[in-house]
């Protein structure tokens, strides 16, 4: 057998790189394979709006059926059109608003010159803020002005709206405080 340099340094190299493989423990038997599962496997995915600034970016929020709502993932949502899936790093750490022991979860009032403040229900805080509205409006209300004109209005209530709305609530809020007679109506937006 005639081997020249060349062949032999193939041959040698092509060995060491089997041995070496062989060595690595490559076995060609099939392999059974399970894929980790993920958190939010078993929760429900509810689209909403994230509160932090007047952009409006949308999110996915996975929240935990077994638990109390609680949520388990924030993630931003890919089909809405301000976004399209991005969020910045106050909107990607939107759960820890939600998942916080010391968030407010009921009405608190403070009484004219107390010094703590106490929790009150739901139905008492909205009849309490729908009576002193109302009673703000009676005593403000105008029909006509100083030169006779029907003017139906009030200039002691001001409205200022979320720049977290879409089109069709911010509209809805204005139909609202346009038949209340309120002038003073702002939006906060700051974009």
């Amino acid at each position: 057998m005639d081997i020249n340099r060349r062949d032999f340094l193939k041959i040698t190299g092509t060995s060491a790189a089997g041995a070496a493989i062989l060595g690595l423990g490559l076995n060609l038997k099939p392999i059974k394979s399970h894929a980790q599962s993920l958190k939010i496997n078993h929760c429900k995915e509810t689209t909403s709006i994230c509160c932090y600034c007047a952009v409006g970016c949308g999110v996915i929020c996975s929240t935990g059926r077994a638990g109390a709502g609680k949520i388990v993932n924030i993630e931003g949502d890919p089909d809405h059109p301000v976004n399209e899936g991005a969020l910045c790093a106050k909107g990607a750490g939107l759960s820890q608003l939600a998942n916080n022991d010391r968030r407010i979860t009921a009405p608190l009032y403070r009484a004219p010159y107390s010094n703590r403040w106490r929790k009150v229900s739901w139905e008492w805080a909205l009849s309490n803020i729908a009576k002193r509205v109302k009673k703000s409006r009676d005593a403000s209300f105008e029909h006509k002005n100083n030169k006779g004109q029907v003017v139906n209005r009030t200039l002691s209530i001001a409205s200022v709206g979320s720049a977290a709305l879409d089109n069709e609530e911010c509209w809805l809020i204005q139909a609202l405080m346009r038949s209340l007679g309120l002038v003073y109506i702002e939006h906060q937006a700051r974009i």
